[in-house]
């Protein structure tokens, strides 16, 4: 038997596609059919967050609509456990990788021209490269007509009263160095007025200087943090700096519906990316106190109503039955953010680890919802791996569009001929896949085995714990855990992780990770070098790139002040 390659997995992805979007109702998506497309992205949502995957302790009625109405990934995985990245492949159909290589052009892609495309919410790719206005990385410069939203995340910073989450153990160490640089000139004061020692004043005097352009060295870049990172903007103008975190949640649900009730004669793609659930967990009092789990569960019950919002202005205009509509998360909880012992984060249901923790189940098993009425089967649910990058060519070919000739990583793209198989795979038990990148698949008459391999974890802290909470955010190279021979599991049958297979016992072992070694042979030799965009170097604060509306360095202004938010 010849070995299996990509292209194997290629077809059995575009297969996979077509059982959703096919026809065990005997429905087609023609090119001539062009729905209007809602996408919904939620910031750092664990997967047990959600009633639809088995919470059963927090309300979230307009998520689970959108599953009983529609299609629900079970499988579904972010293509990193950071938001950065793992948005860059949402947005590409790309590993993030690749993203170094990923033009800047206010042109859009073909099958977008036919769309007017808005992006309310929190961008997080970053903004401009080499003066404060080129706006390199900006929404209308990647396809988007309109912009609303932050440029950059969303922090706890952005809230005054809030607990600094921006190198947070970094501050706690530069404030302790500033008290102890600040206690020598002290020591050297007191025996000197007492005349137990004749310290001449230019050192006492330049110690406190030392001590003083050290404290306002590192203070005035976090000092100002709330002012410089916290942006509102619309398309290339800000319009308010610092935002105010009680009122932007608001402000992007009525952009977002007020878009939909602008354009619903469509064709239109709109795609709202949530502040929530990141902290600071900004909640509105008719949220605050409603759910049984504090601030976190408020904030999700918030965001479920604010999808609410958006099915009742799609009702409205009656465009639910020509609307895709797809909910999903960049990444799985964060399991370290916490304040005072109260856990500000999601839970990630019976999964290993959480956001920023590599490969671990936790921080990539993300929701996955579609509901198009009048094309996919209501109440399905898929259990196939699938992964946030396959939207972006899904999305492409249900809008008539052909992806570019350039890409060959992944899967086979470009495809033309998938409205035609459409009526040929009548169910999914029919598809064999055999292997992806970091794992691996394997069938039998009973069903498919998902393999999985780690060469490297998270150390998690203190040891023995769930997560790195002593420095906050776990590291993903140096102070990491090197497996040799990797960690092999079976997760279609341990998908908590928690029972790694011996390769001394278990006969599948090493023909698993021969495979799966091969694959990834084979991905890298396609890989291109591109500069690493998030190096210390691009990720540094920059004076020149800061976006200041006002007088640098006190930049401040606000333009929505009078802006009605939406009820």
């Amino acid at each position: 038997m010849r070995p299996t390659t990509f292209s194997d997995w290629n077809r059995w992805l575009w297969m996979s596609l077509c059982c959703w979007f096919g026809g065990l109702h005997g429905t087609f998506v023609t090119r001539s059919a062009r729905p209007n497309i809602v996408l919904l992205m939620a910031d750092d949502l664990g997967l047990g967050d959600l009633s639809c995957y088995g919470n059963n302790t927090l309300s979230t009625p307009n998520i689970d609509r959108l599953a009983s109405e529609g299609v629900r990934l079970t499988q579904h995985l972010a293509a990193a456990s950071a938001c950065t990245p793992s948005r860059a492949a949402f947005l590409t159909g790309r590993y993030p990788v690749r993203s170094g290589k990923v033009a800047s052009s206010n042109q859009k892609i073909q099958w977008l021209n036919r769309y007017e495309t808005h992006f309310p919410g929190q961008w997080h790719l970053g903004l401009s490269c080499v003066s404060r206005d080129d706006h390199c990385h900006h929404p209308r410069n990647h396809g988007f007509d309109h912009f609303y939203g932050l440029p950059f995340g969303l922090l706890s910073d952005c809230q005054a009263s809030g607990t600094p989450e921006l190198h947070r153990g970094l501050r706690v160490r530069l404030w302790l160095s500033t008290a102890a640089l600040g206690l020598v000139p002290v020591l050297l004061l007191v025996p000197k007025l007492a005349r137990w020692l004749a310290v001449p004043w230019k050192v006492i005097v330049g110690s406190a200087l030392l001590a003083f352009l050290f404290f306002a060295g590192w203070y005035s870049s976090y000092g100002f943090v709330r002012r410089w990172n916290c942006i509102l903007m619309r398309d290339h103008e800000i319009v308010q700096q610092p935002l105010r975190e009680d009122r932007v949640a608001s402000l992007l649900l009525k952009e977002a519906v007020d878009f939909i009730d602008r354009y619903k004669r469509g064709p239109f793609l709109l795609l709202l990316s949530f502040l929530h659930v990141h902290t600071p967990l900004t909640t509105r009092d008719k949220f605050v106190g409603r759910s049984k789990h504090g601030r976190y569960g408020d904030n999700v019950e918030e965001m479920d109503w604010m999808v609410g919002k958006i099915l009742e202005a799609l009702d409205r205009e009656h465009l639910a039955s020509h609307t895709l509509v797809y909910f999903t998360s960049d990444s799985g909880g964060r399991l370290e953010a916490q304040d005072r012992g109260a856990q500000l984060g999601g839970w990630n249901g019976r999964y290993r680890g959480g956001e920023g923790m590599g490969g671990w189940e936790g921080g990539i098993r993300v929701p996955g919802i579609f509901r198009w009425p009048s094309v996919l089967e209501a109440g399905r649910v898929i259990d196939e791996p699938t992964s946030l990058m396959d939207i972006y060519p899904t999305l492409s070919h249900v809008a008539g569009g052909i992806l570019p000739q350039d890409r060959k990583e992944g899967r086979k793209e470009g495809r033309t001929d998938l409205p035609n198989r459409l009526g040929q795979i009548q169910s999914c038990s029919e598809l064999r896949p055999q292997q992806m990148l970091g794992s691996a698949c394997a069938t039998s008459d009973q069903g498919a085995t998902v393999w999985k391999l780690h060469y490297v974890t998270p150390k998690f802290s203190p040891e023995g714990a769930g997560a790195c909470y002593d420095s906050g955010l776990c590291s993903c190279s140096g102070d990491v855990t090197h497996h040799d021979p990797p960690l092999l599991f079976d997760v279609s049958r341990d998908p908590s992780e928690s029972r790694p297979l011996d390769p001394d016992h278990e006969a599948l072992f090493h023909p698993v990770v021969k495979k799966i070694e091969a694959a990834l042979r084979e991905h890298r030799g396609m890989l291109a070098p591109a500069p690493p965009q998030l190096s210390l170097w691009h990720t540094v604060w920059k004076p020149w790139l800061q976006p200041c509306c006002g007088t640098f360095p006190f930049c401040g202004c606000d333009k929505e002040g009078d802006v009605p938010p939406r009820a």
